[in-house]
């Protein structure tokens, strides 16, 4: 059973799009990522999954309950992370948990202690003093707290340790063992990589891809950075699937699309005095792979 469905779905904000057509199918008990670069309309379309704001045409529907005439019903049922959380400043943390609560007295927050000890929050603390990535253990708790069944998480990471990043994508399989289904927009790599089976890719408002994360991996995209004790000639660095973007007599930088090993071997012929050797971003990738001329 699709949880999220949308046909044709449109978005305008006056004459300036948001998204466009959108079609787009999330599964049930499965984590769905949902991929682009800012501005490509994925907070819009949340937003209007959620009845934050109301679509300019098409129509969406959530555990096949229409978004325009069910979204109560939907919210009850819905853990929301937003892209920029933001809470009472002068309540404590505690104090927010158990003013939230109250708005759902059918679902009791019965995941709220554990969630606490596990992103070990401190909720003595008033929320204007909590730092970026205690802001972000909270917004996680007040989302997961009710135990519900979709998860919709706008960039759930930023801000949190690595700790807490494994933390976080371990309470997320354990939700899809339970199948439920969350649907994640995130620019991190390992967000997507540890629990996504299926990402959607929207640019300028269209989905313009669904592809299995096993497929987006084989279009991973590097980026290297490397000094040399000696001069080098860029020439050896001519290989397929690797784009040389600047040089001069000791160090160059190129962008790897497939296979590194050539790289490496390629590296290997000088005395590398210094290397950065990074993945790409996914909106890197999307847009290494989904630019302009490509869809």
């Amino acid at each position: 059973m699709a949880v999220i469905e949308t046909r044709g779905l449109t978005k305008y904000y006056g004459k300036s799009r948001g998204i466009e057509g959108l079609d787009l199918k999330v599964e049930q008990g499965e984590i769905f990522g949902f991929l682009g670069p800012n501005g490509a309309g994925k907070t819009t379309t949340i937003r209007c999954l959620l009845g934050l704001i109301f679509a300019t045409g098409g129509s969406a529907s959530i555990f096949d309950l229409d978004i325009s005439k069910h979204s109560e019903e939907i919210r009850s049922r819905t853990g929301y992370i937003p892209g920029d959380p933001n809470f009472y400043p002068k309540m404590t943390g505690k104090e927010l948990l158990n003013y939230l609560a109250r708005f759902r007295p059918e679902t009791p927050p019965i995941m709220r202690d554990d969630l606490i000890k596990r992103f070990d929050l401190d909720t003595t603390k008033r929320c204007k003093d909590y730092s970026r990535g205690n802001k972000q253990k909270l917004a996680i708790i007040i989302a997961c707290m009710h135990n519900p069944d979709l998860l919709v998480l706008d960039e759930p990471t930023l801000g949190l340790d690595p700790m807490m990043q494994r933390e976080f994508h371990a309470l997320l399989n354990e939700f899809r063992a339970e199948g439920k289904t969350v649907l994640l927009s995130s620019h991190i790599l390992g967000d997507v990589e540890k629990t996504c089976e299926r990402v959607g890719i929207i640019k300028e408002g269209r989905l313009v891809a669904v592809e299995r994360v096993s497929e987006l991996e084989s279009k991973k995209v590097h980026s290297v950075n490397a000094k040399f004790a000696g001069q080098i000639d860029p020439a050896d660095f001519e290989l397929p699937g690797v784009r040389i973007i600047s040089h001069n007599a000791e160090s160059i930088d190129i962008k790897i699309m497939g296979d590194i090993d050539p790289v490496i071997k390629a590296l290997g012929k000088y005395t590398v005095i210094d290397l950065d050797f990074e993945h790409a971003s996914l909106e890197e990738v999307f847009l290494e792979f989904y630019g302009e001329g490509e869809v």
